[in-house]
Formats: C-alpha cells, structure tokens, sequence
C-alpha cells in the first residue's frame, strides 16, 4: 500500500476488536496497521478529527481491509499538564465549524456511514431531533440483548429522554470512543487520539465516556471549561451506551453497571 518494503512487523496488545500490528519500513519509518469492521470509514474519521484541530495519527493508506497511519508516541500516562493539553483540545475540537456544514445543517445529528464496535453495529443515520438520536441509535437497539426488566427501563428512560437531554445542543464532531486506552501520551504529554467512532452529536458523550472507566484530573476538567447545569443527569444518561456495548461485546457482568447508572436517572 506504501510502495515500501516491509523490514518487520508486531503485533500489539489491544487489538481486542481489531486485529494491530507496529511495522518498521526500510525507509526507516515505523508505522500502524489495523483492520477492522471498516478501515475506510476510520480513515475519515481520523480526517475529519484532524481537519478539525484534534491531534491524531496521519492517516498514509487505506483499504477495505486494512488501515495504514501514522504511529504516535505512546509510552506512559498524561501527567497534569498532559490532561490540561487533552482538556484544552477537546474543548477546541467541539466547538470547531463542521467539515460539512450542509450535512450538519440539514440533520445536525449523526454520521454519514455506519460504523462498528467489531460485532456490534453502530447505527449513525442522521436525525433532527437530539434525544430522538440518543434513543433511537444508542439506546434501543440494545433491548433484544439485556434481560427483560433492564430492557423495559431502557425503554422507559428512551420516552423520557425528551424531557432530561436537550433537543438541539451544539452539533459537536465528537470521537466517539473516548476511554484512557484511545488517549496516547509521551513524557507525560499529550501524543493524540486513536480508534475513533465519529459522529457529530452533543460534546458532553465524549466526557461522559471519559470519565467511565476513571477520572480525568482537575486540570482537564479547568481546561475543557464549565457545563451548563444538569450535567450530572446527562452524564448518566451519555454513559448507558458504552455501558449496553460492554454487555454485548463481553455479556452479563456489565448487566450491574446498566442497572447502576439506570438506578442514578430514577428509572
């Protein structure tokens, strides 16, 4: 794909969904190849965050099979100063102009592909309407997949999400997947985003996702800047969907994590 000849290859630690291996080229470049559910509809995520200000990899070449792009540094964690750089990014990447601001105008919610978290399909078809998004894309589609009591609050919360998430919040191009492991960093800085799953939606489900699996440092939260009040609701809320995809990429043991967050919302 590169027109240059391969030296080595390794495959990394990670890969869960898709298959990763670091290759080091005879002109001296050491780059990523992953596959996937859809590498080049990856590759224009990676594009569009880029375009957008978001540091991550170059993309070089891209197939239906395979994914090539630039390899970041990745050794350790982000240091203060690292989560001040990620929280100052992020909050630069949300309010950045559409790349295709007649999509966003016509239906500001959505992607113009589907996607994949490996076998489990992300629908992204674009709706008007913010909460009809949520419900509609994130969260009903995991009732055929949960035990019948969490399936009918996950359906009882998808009627009263008009009235708990806002209707028309800033169209947002968002990563899509944003948990520590997506977060590369060197020397305690920020190198970038990897594995993106984008669409264009409400700018607090990247930090809802942030902040699932841990929590950032007070310097993101001082760097991202202030959220308009109510956000504690629609965290819980933006937080579900990682939580059903964990359900049905690993099964039952998360069932006690969709129960929790449901138990916060009062459903």
């Amino acid at each position: 794909m590169l027109g240059v000849e391969l030296v080595a290859a390794r495959l990394l630690a990670g890969g869960d969904l898709s298959p990763v291996a670091a290759l080091s080229l005879a002109d001296g470049r050491r780059v990523i190849a992953k596959g996937g559910p859809a590498p080049q509809i990856e590759a224009r995520m990676l594009r569009a965050l880029g375009t957008a200000g978001a540091r991550v990899p170059a993309v070089l070449a891209a197939c239906e099979d395979c994914l090539v792009m630039e390899a970041l540094p990745d050794q350790g964690a982000l240091a203060a100063s690292g989560w001040a750089e990620l929280g100052t990014m992020l909050s630069a990447l949300h309010d950045a102009p559409p790349s295709d601001p007649g999509f966003v105008r016509i239906t500001p919610y959505g992607w113009v592909e589907d996607y994949a978290f490996g076998p489990v399909a992300i629908p992204n078809a674009p709706l008007s309407d913010w909460s009809s998004f949520w419900g509609e894309r994130r969260l009903l589609p995991a009732q055929p997949f949960l035990p019948v009591d969490l399936a009918r609050r996950i359906d009882g919360l998808a009627g009263q999400l008009p009235d708990r998430l806002p209707a028309c919040p800033a169209p947002a191009l968002l990563h899509g997947d944003l948990w520590a492991g997506n977060v590369l960093a060197s020397g305690g800085r920020l190198s970038g985003l990897i594995d993106p799953a984008s669409y264009y939606g409400d700018g607090e489900v990247d930090l809802a996702m942030l902040h699932l699996f841990g929590a950032p440092g007070p310097e993101f939260i001082a760097a991202y800047g202030a959220l308009s009040p109510g956000w504690e609701t629609r965290r819980a809320i933006y937080q579900l969907w990682p939580a059903l995809v964990h359900v049905r990429l690993f099964g039952a043991g998360y069932h006690g994590m969709v129960a929790g967050l449901l138990d916060r919302l009062g459903v």
